[in-house]
C-alpha cells in the first residue's frame, strides 16, 4: 500500500478530504475530477480541486488550487505535513511536476503525500516525489528559510 509510510487513521482522514473537494470539481472538458487536502502544521485542513478552462494552459489543479488557498487563508509562512490527492475517476494520479515543484516552497521534505497509484493509495515523503526540486534563496526579502 506505501512506499514508506502506512495508512494511519489521520492519513486515511485527509483522503477522505481530497475525496469530498473532487465533488466540486470544475472538469467539464476533461472530465478528471481531481481534490486535494493539505494538512499544514499549525493543525488546520485546507482543501482545493480542479479548475479547469477552455484554454487548457490555463486550468489550475487541486494540488495548487489548496496552496493557493492555504496562503490566502494563513498567509506566506505556512508549512504543509501531509498531503492527500483523489480523484473520482478512479485513475493513477500522482501531483503533476508543476504542482510538486509549487509544494516544495511550503512543505516538509518528508511530508506523506498519499495519491491514488493504480488499484491502491500510495503514501511517499515528498523528497521520494521531486528529489532535486529547484530552489532559490532569496537574500534581504526576508523570504528566505
Amino acid at each position: 500500500m506505501s512506499d514508506q509510510y502506512a495508512m494511519e487513521p489521520a492519513l486515511e482522514a485527509l483522503v477522505e478530504y481530497a475525496r469530498q473537494a473532487a465533488l466540486n470539481a470544475y472538469a467539464p472538458y476533461s472530465g478528471f475530477r481531481v481534490g486535494a487536502a493539505l494538512k499544514l502544521t499549525n493543525g488546520e485542513i485546507v482543501t482545493g480541486t480542479n479548475v479547469e478552462n477552455a484554454s487548457y494552459g490555463l486550468t489550475i489543479c487541486a494540488e495548487r488550487s489548496a496552496l493557493v488557498r492555504a496562503v490566502a487563508q494563513y498567509g506566506p509562512k505556512i508549512r504543509v505535513e501531509a498531503v492527500a490527492v483523489a480523484n473520482l475517476n478512479e485513475a493513477a494520479s500522482a501531483p503533476c511536476g508543476a504542482c510538486r515543484q509549487v509544494l516544495a516552497e511550503f512543505i516538509e521534505a518528508q511530508a506523506p503525500v498519499a495519491f491514488p497509484g493504480g488499484n491502491e493509495v500510495r503514501v511517499m515523503a515528498f523528497s521520494a516525489l521531486l528529489p532535486a526540486a529547484f530552489e532559490m534563496k532569496m537574500q534581504g526579502t526576508g523570504n528566505s528559510e
